[in-house]
């Protein structure tokens, strides 16, 4: 006689089968939280949406995406594969609580800008957005990452700043205490896209591309050791730490995007490379 039971927990166990593969075959890495940068890795040859928007994919199958601080939207990752299987998956990130910081001793001038400081400042903003929306074929973002300093973190992600006793916008990047001159490195590998050494808000600037839209930004530094152009490896020493722009002492302020989007350093040194 004809067995349905044992058929019926055939086709069950099938089908979960299937289902694990699937799951599985959307290798990623990184946090799926507000502020997180995942990378992912795929067949080479495949294409890869995000909420129906493509993303960049290495010949290698390398790929990457990143969450704002708030957002809290729900994204339908789609993986067509060269022989037309499709993978998916619905990621939502994982919403946090962030901290608030008081800093006091900042000067008038930086506080209450004149006419002169507030375009120069816009002029400044203009050459990071410029560099931020730079998309190379470079792939050192799905290698991992390294502390550009070893120093005490003294700031956060996502806190919000209240500068002088007045609120203004939250802090996106990862502060550490540092003393003028002290060697900072290279997160990852990459190309110098930017460096000036006088911004009004951030003082010495500057920004190295990683690809596919990440970049770090270095801000208050006080030397830089590479010129833009110029190709860096990880655990490079590339400029130096100092207190130049909006800060009341010498320290690193380390800053990841992936294009506009702000993501915290500390999630980034989490990624692991997938082989």
């Amino acid at each position: 006689m004809f067995n349905f039971t044992l058929l019926t927990k055939a086709l069950i166990l099938t089908s979960l089968t299937i289902m694990a593969s699937t799951h599985a075959e959307i290798l990623l890495t990184g946090e799926i939280k507000q502020g997180g940068l995942v990378v992912g890795k795929t067949q080479s040859g495949s294409t890869v949406t995000l909420n129906n928007e493509s993303l960049t994919v290495s010949k290698h199958g390398d790929y990457v995406f990143g969450f704002g601080r708030d957002d809290n939207k729900q994204y339908k990752l789609v993986i067509t594969q060269p022989n037309g299987e499709i993978e998916q998956r619905i990621i939502t990130p994982k919403k946090r609580s962030y901290k608030e910081q008081r800093i006091e001793g900042i000067a008038k001038n930086i506080m209450q800008p004149n006419p002169k400081a507030v375009a120069r400042s816009k002029k400044d903003s203009s050459q990071i957005k410029a560099a931020r929306k730079i998309s190379s074929d470079l792939t050192s973002f799905s290698n991992g990452f390294i502390a550009p300093i070893e120093g005490i973190i003294t700031g956060v992600y996502g806190s919000r700043r209240i500068y002088n006793g007045v609120k203004k916008r939250p802090h996106f990047g990862l502060d550490y205490a540092g003393k003028t001159g002290d060697p900072v490195k290279a997160p990852a590998s990459g190309e110098i896209l930017l460096f000036v050494p006088d911004m009004f808000y951030s003082g010495g600037t500057m920004i190295i591309d990683h690809g596919q839209g990440v970049t770090s930004t270095f801000l208050h530094l006080s030397k830089a050791y590479v010129k833009v152009g110029d190709k860096v490896d990880q655990g490079q020493v590339i400029a130096a730490v100092g207190q130049s722009g909006r800060a009341t002492g010498p320290h690193l302020d380390w800053r990841i995007n992936w294009f506009n989007t702000k993501i915290d350093p500390a999630f980034v040194l989490k990624i692991m490379p997938i082989h």
